[in-house]
């Protein structure tokens, strides 16, 4: 087994950690389960390898503490945060703190093993160095009011609050919020953080 198919899975429900392990074990990985980020943090080492993936909400420390813990120790190593409750505030913070990706709940057992190999590879290819260029570009495809709507975004504000601030819809936020997807190319919510924080006008 190569080291870069290990996965650290953190979850305190132990239902969903089991079968969660059984399913990512079925398809070729290796799998440690943790029950609590308490747990993992004190078998962690910094030559660990593969990658994290830890729910956000869990009782003792959650996902995000864990994520800080790890880099305030220095242990370089991708991490997925799965959450129930994803909004643009959580993904800014997680992204900010080195995190690849995130999965909303529910999600297919296609999308998570998706994930790690996506997140995997990206990390080995360099910590997905993003192509600033193309990111660039694409930003340049957003009109002014779209721009508006992103920079709201990445200050963490609901679609109610931009909606209030640029005098239209909750719908035209909701609208101008898939466009901005679809022309980021975005395939998440995490992704067009991450995207976007990479580039000097919105955060690098």
């Amino acid at each position: 087994m190569s080291a870069r198919r290990i996965v650290h899975l953190v979850d305190d429900d132990v239902s969903i950690l089991n079968s969660t392990a059984t399913f990512l074990s079925a398809k070729g990985f290796d799998v440690e389960r943790y029950d609590s980020a308490l747990k993992f943090l004190e078998s962690v080492t910094p030559s660990i390898a593969g990658c994290v993936i830890t729910d956000v909400r869990m009782t003792g420390m959650t996902g995000i503490e864990l994520v800080v813990r790890l880099r305030e120790r220095r242990i370089s190593i991708p991490i997925i945060i799965i959450t129930a409750h994803a909004d643009i505030s959580l993904a800014i913070k997680a992204m900010r703190h080195g995190v690849l990706d995130m999965l909303e709940k529910p999600f297919s057992n296609t999308a998570l093993v998706n994930s790690i190999e996506t997140t995997l590879a990206r990390w080995n290819e360099g910590q997905a160095k993003p192509n600033l260029d193309a990111i660039n570009g694409r930003l340049e495809t957003l009109t002014t009011r779209e721009k508006e709507v992103l920079a709201r975004l990445l200050n963490g504000l609901p679609n109610k609050i931009i909606a209030h601030e640029l005098s239209v819809s909750t719908r035209t936020v909701e609208t101008h919020r898939a466009t901005i997807m679809s022309k980021m190319e975005a395939s998440s919510l995490a992704e067009l953080v991450r995207m976007s924080l990479s580039t000097p006008e919105f955060g690098g």
